[in-house]
């Protein structure tokens, strides 16, 4: 199933290129541009008290593998604004909790609902529902990728920034993580430039680095991994990092404090950023951790708005694919 979106700008029609939100690197530059166009529409419209039901009666289906604050609530609300509504699910609530297998449970919630937003750990469940879907399938995220953040983080640069192409953007700690994968594929779209620093053993997916490389021969953007934190934030625009252990990896916890201590974002290290850089987590954070309170509380910081626009770009997202 294609799912199509109509936009008149300029008396055109704009077609969304994707049946799925899966990552950001199957989607083309002009439909990630649109989708942050539109989320600053509808931003515009919640802050101003506008009514905009563009999903009046449609249903999405959420389903939880991962606890959340920030993807249920946002989901949620973004629909209700929207005028439709969600269904929270947890994975013990349904089947699929009890061994029903993606392509089964994909099969029947088509038949239900609109779309399905889900959290989850393996990226290939992900896919195998997509596989099975008659409806859109949206990722909240996997182990792999976590588009649906990013895309908000691009629209919090923009805000802040004024633009996207050509400012750098520098990421800090496991450069094999969702974040780290979904910054690559969404800077490099938008032609951003992009510095990854990460210990030995934890540097991105050599896949995604390959798919993304020959994509900045098309978007004039640029992809740095290198293990000296000093290097790979010199000059940045944007500094950026996540938890140092994710849901799954409790178990290494010790062994990844140590590891990646050298990489925290303080105030020493960030000396060597641009004055006027600003710092993203996309929560929850640690403090004393992977980011200090100075760095995290302090002026630089726009995790907040950071936070908040998770809401605004998701609803780009569900208007894109339901709203057909």
């Amino acid at each position: 199933m294609q799912s199509v979106l109509k936009w008149e700008t300029n008396k055109e029609t704009y077609h969304i290129s994707q049946s799925h939100f899966l990552t950001l690197g199957s989607f083309s530059q002009e439909d990630i541009y649109f989708l942050l166009e539109d989320a600053i529409k509808l931003k515009k419209y919640q802050k101003e008290g506008i009514p905009h039901p563009f999903l009046q009666g449609k249903v999405l289906a959420m389903l939880f593998e991962k606890a959340s604050t920030r993807t249920r609530v946002s989901f949620e609300v973004g629909m209700l604004q929207l005028g439709g509504h969600a269904i929270f699910l947890s994975s013990n609530d349904i089947q699929l909790g009890r061994g029903e297998s993606p392509a089964d449970t994909a099969k029947v919630l088509s038949r239900y609902v609109d779309g399905l937003m889900i959290r989850t750990f393996d990226h290939e469940i992900l896919e195998d529902f997509a596989r099975h879907s008659d409806v859109p399938i949206i990722n909240g995220l996997t182990d792999s990728h976590h588009p649906a953040q990013v895309l908000a983080d691009l629209l919090t640069i923009k805000e802040h920034k004024g633009k996207l192409k050509g400012l750098k953007i520098c990421y800090l700690g496991d450069g094999n993580n969702n974040m780290a994968h979904s910054l690559i594929e969404g800077a490099v779209k938008v032609g951003m430039d992009i510095s990854i620093a990460c210990p030995p053993g934890f540097k991105p997916d050599q896949s995604i680095l390959t798919s993304m490389k020959k994509e900045t021969l098309l978007t004039g953007s640029s992809i740095q991994v290198g293990e000296c934190p000093v290097e790979m934030i010199k000059d940045a625009d944007v500094v950026v990092t996540d938890v140092w252990t994710s849901m799954g990896q409790e178990a290494e916890s010790k062994k990844r404090l140590k590891v990646f201590a050298p990489y925290q974002v303080n105030k020493e290290l960030c000396k060597h950023a641009k004055e006027d850089f600003i710092f993203l987590h996309c929560l929850p954070a640690h403090r004393g951790e992977e980011v200090t309170a100075e760095i995290i509380d302090g002026p630089h910081s726009v995790v907040f708005d950071e936070a908040e626009n998770r809401l605004h770009a998701q609803k780009a997202i569900l208007k894109a694919l339901l709203g057909n």
